[in-house]
Order: C-alpha cells, then sequence, then structure tokens
C-alpha cells in the first residue's frame, strides 16, 4: 500500500518561499504521476500542479502558474512543490495525492497525504 507524507509547510511572510515535499513508502512512486491539491479553509479543494511518472509533463493552475514548480526525484521517491511569491490567498492545507496520470482531478486519486498546513501572513 502506497502512503504519502508531505512535510514542508509553515509560515511564511508574502512574497516568501517555502518548498513542499511529499515523500513515499510502501512502493515506488515512480509509478505514480503525483498531484498537489490545496483546500482553504471554507472552501473546496482546488488542484494545484501535477507531474507525469516519469516527470517530463507537467501541470500549474493558472493561480499558481509562474509561481510554483513541481518536480521529482524518483530515486528518492519524493515530490516536491516549490512555492515562490507566495501571497495570503495561497494559504491552505496542501495535499499531495498519487495517481496514474497527472490530471489535477480529485476524481482520478488513488492515494492521498494528511496534508500539511502553509499559512501566508505578515
Amino acid at each position: 500500500q502506497l502512503q504519502l507524507v508531505e512535510s514542508g509547510g509553515g509560515l511564511v511572510q508574502p512574497g516568501g518561499s517555502l518548498r513542499l515535499s511529499c515523500a513515499a513508502s510502501g512502493y515506488t512512486l515512480a509509478n505514480y504521476a503525483i498531484n498537489w491539491f490545496r483546500q482553504a479553509p471554507g472552501k473546496v479543494h482546488e488542484g494545484v500542479s501535477c507531474i507525469s511518472r516519469s516527470g517530463r509533463s507537467t501541470k500549474y493552475a493558472d493561480s499558481v502558474k509562474g509561481r510554483f514548480t513541481i518536480s521529482r526525484d524518483n530515486a528518492r521517491d519524493t515530490v516536491f512543490l516549490q512555492m515562490n511569491s507566495l501571497k495570503p490567498e495561497d494559504t491552505a492545507v496542501y495535499y499531495c495525492a498519487a495517481g496514474w496520470d497527472c490530471t489535477i482531478r480529485r476524481s482520478d486519486m488513488d492515494h492521498w497525504g494528511n496534508g500539511t498546513l502553509v499559512t501566508v501572513s505578515s
């Protein structure tokens, strides 16, 4: 059974940066596309970014395009989400999820982590 654990969240000032990690155990991460979602207080889940199994294909939500970068290190069974120029509206719990394809659709995901909280505030 694939297990995913997110880390790297925290409190950061507007304009700052954070790097989130999604580490896998129990099964090799290379067999999955990894998708990041977020849920802000009182709002629905939003797809943020995804990366294909090979790492050659990525997608981003319009709200984060140009500020966030997704990458993966299959040798370390880890996917990263580099978040720059953070805004207060990026405040949310960030979840990584594994599926067959890079789609950023909740219904396509087979495995989920428990999330890591990102708070952007001065």
